[in-house]
């Protein structure tokens, strides 16, 4: 078969590769240079099994290739099992090894502003009469206003 008068194809290059060559190609790169710069043998979560597959020990997950491992730890789910797995050993180890910092309370102040309030409902005992307590406080005033709201209740 003749390649050379495709569209976007140059003499004697054979013709454009198919998405799915092109696909496979940038793949195969990815994990050729992934498999440079990481040990799979320092790893203490891969794991061969005696299908020929490859196991994510701390996620039990199950890969085709290396390639497939190395793109599944650089996931979130792998790297949320990471911190889940730190957090959990750093609050299992011992704490003397950290020194222990001396906790400062943050300070609490009112924004100004931005006053503060409180509504309660509320019954009188003796008529029945539903009402709204409206506490405001005001910043910078040591007063609390009190405003009553008496709702109305209607009787069918």
């Amino acid at each position: 078969m003749d390649f050379q008068n495709r569209p976007g194809g140059k003499t004697g290059g054979g013709g454009v590769a198919s998405w799915s060559e092109t696909n496979r190609d940038r793949r195969e790169r990815l994990r050729q240079l992934a498999l440079e710069t990481i040990d799979l043998q320092k790893d203490p979560y891969f794991m061969k099994n005696h299908l020929g597959s490859y196991e994510c020990k701390l996620c039990l997950t199950l890969h085709n290739n290396e390639g497939s491992y190395l793109a599944h730890t650089q996931g979130k789910k792998h790297q949320a099992n990471l911190a889940r797995r730190a957090a959990k050993e750093a609050k299992d180890a011992p704490s003397l090894l950290q020194p222990e910092k001396p906790r400062v309370e943050p300070k609490k102040f009112v924004k100004i502003g931005r006053p503060g309030y409180r509504v309660t409902k509320q019954r009188d005992p003796e008529t029945g009469q539903q009402s709204l307590l409206f506490q405001i406080d005001y910043p910078g005033n040591a007063d609390i206003l009190t405003v009553f709201y008496f709702l109305q209740t209607r009787k069918f």
